[in-house]
């Protein structure tokens, strides 16, 4: 038999206890031709009080103390998927098959959480600062609004998820696979994007609209089709690893019009067919960049 009493957390301990005396309750409720002809209503009356309490009682776990890696992997499978406000901060999940748990405005800093399935799974403005999320699966997650800053995603799968106005400052995105995602309006500055020796980080048909860009590292990334209409990337950094042997930052038919361009090193970049109507090019670095039927700031097209 499982010792259910291996609690340690103040709160667990109280749930235990309800726990234990609901079923006493119900072996009093089932025993009633022994007792007084009120006793089942008064028995009954008594349990639902324990049930009004053990709900008061997730309210304080959720939002109060830690939450132990144990109560959370029990929870869910029980059925349980909202830990909304939870703190989490330093918890170890990792490896943990999570799909469509909902984590919002939880307190997840530090936290390691790599290898991990959070398909579906919503952290809608959660702290995720300096998490590690190396090689996670977070497909069609919600992270509006999430602090990734300095997280660590390299290897993470994102493709469709919801990144909208989401920090990823100092993030590592090294590798990661963010297909159709959406990041309008995020903030990416110093962001690290670069490939992996085994794996691109592939942004293809990607939102980036009026995203900060500044100082990302952007080099072989793949943006084929990404939408970056007044997006900033002033000094980023897209240029070809010519020493590495990856292939060139790829920006086919991106849309970066009206997109900060200054000073940008898009050394031996592919820009075949992209839109750069009214983008800022001041000082843009374009050696050996492929420019072959863009739309060029002034409107003309590059022959």
């Amino acid at each position: 038999m499982r010792n259910s009493t291996k609690l340690g957390h103040p709160v667990e301990e109280i749930r235990f206890l309800y726990r234990r005396s609901r079923l006493l309750i119900l072996v009093w409720i089932l025993d009633c031709e022994k007792l007084p002809s009120q006793s089942p209503i008064v028995a009954l009356t008594c349990w639902q009080t324990a049930i009004a309490i053990e709900s008061i009682i997730r309210r304080i776990s959720y939002t109060g103390m830690a939450m132990g890696v144990d109560a959370i992997l029990q929870r869910y499978g029980e059925g349980e998927r909202s830990f909304q406000k939870s703190n989490l901060r330093e918890v170890d999940l990792q490896n943990a098959h999570l799909y469509g748990i909902n984590f919002n405005q939880a307190d997840l800093r530090q936290s390691r959480l790599g290898k991990s399935d959070f398909r579906r799974a919503s952290f809608r403005e959660a702290d995720l600062s300096e998490a590690i999320l190396w090689g996670a699966d977070l497909s069609e997650a919600d992270l509006y609004r999430a602090n990734l800053r300095e997280a660590d995603l390299s290897g993470a799968r994102l493709t469709y998820a919801n990144l909208d106005r989401a920090i990823l400052s100092k993030t590592s995105l090294c590798g990661a696979n963010l297909v159709g995602a959406r990041l309008f309006r995020s903030n990416l500055f110093e962001a690290d994007l670069r490939p992996t020796s085994d794996q691109l980080t592939n942004l293809s048909q990607a939102i980036l609209s009026d995203t900060d860009l500044c100082y990302a590292h952007l080099n072989g990334a793949v943006l084929y089709q990404a939408k970056l209409d007044g997006a900033r990337l002033c000094r980023a950094r897209l240029n070809r690893l010519m020493q590495q042997g990856f292939a060139p930052t790829d920006l086919s038919a991106a849309s970066l019009r009206g997109a900060d361009l200054s000073y940008a090193d898009l050394s031996g970049a592919i820009l075949h067919h992209a839109d750069l109507r009214d983008a800022d090019m001041t000082g843009t670095i374009l050696t050996d960049a492929d420019l072959k039927g863009a739309t060029l700031p002034d409107g003309s097209i590059y022959r």
